[in-house]
């Protein structure tokens, strides 16, 4: 599987750099990421529960940064072990480049392969899955990265005329981002590494 994009995130390149390289940001922007722990400075773990079709499993595995070239971008690769599901690995090359005063372009190139009987379900249903986890992924790491819209704090703490009382709204799973793809690493792990990607 390839897949190459690009996402304009309004936030500063060297915030977007720092967030790149924060364990608890990527695991708030993974879509089924449960854990992901930093080794070293090139090296993360992680777990992510990951939904394809008919298909549930959860990935183990390692990601390894590379070309380090902060902070304009870096290689990120990695594998993942799913059990009786198969296995993840690729890489992705992401760059970072200015975009306007207080906006960063962020480009990406993954290259993925995957095996076992995540394989046998297709290549349109992973291509679609991984494509909507980086969807996914990019949404939650610009939203985070970029912080509350102005006026955001202002509007919470306006007080709320009485009104009567609301029955809530069932909110479908899929809101909260529940797993629905190959693996996760940045974005496939950003994109299994979250991409694995990225």
């Amino acid at each position: 599987m390839d897949m190459t994009g690009e996402r304009r995130i309004p936030a500063p390149r060297e915030t977007v750099w720092q967030a790149l390289n924060d364990p608890e940001v990527l695991k708030d922007s993974i879509p089924g990421c449960e854990t992901i722990e930093k080794i070293s400075d090139t090296e993360m773990t992680a777990r992510v529960a990951v939904r394809i079709g008919p298909m549930n499993a959860r990935f183990s595995g390692k990601v390894q940064l590379s070309d380090l070239d902060p902070p304009n971008g870096y290689t990120i690769s990695g594998e993942g072990q799913g059990g009786v599901a198969g296995f993840a690995k690729g890489g992705a090359t992401v760059r970072l480049a200015e975009d306007g005063p207080g906006a960063t372009l962020m480009t990406y190139d993954v290259k993925a392969q995957v095996g076992g009987k995540m394989a046998q379900l297709g290549a349109r249903l992973i291509d679609s899955t991984a494509r909507s986890m980086a969807d996914q992924f990019f949404d939650r790491f610009a939203a985070r990265v970029a912080g509350p819209p102005p006026g955001a704090e202002a509007a919470e703490a306006a007080p709320v005329p009485a009104g009567p009382a609301r029955l809530p709204v069932p909110v479908p799973a899929e809101m909260f981002g529940l797993p629905t793809w190959v693996w996760g690493s940045i974005a496939v792990w950003v994109g299994i590494v979250a991409l694995m990607v990225l």
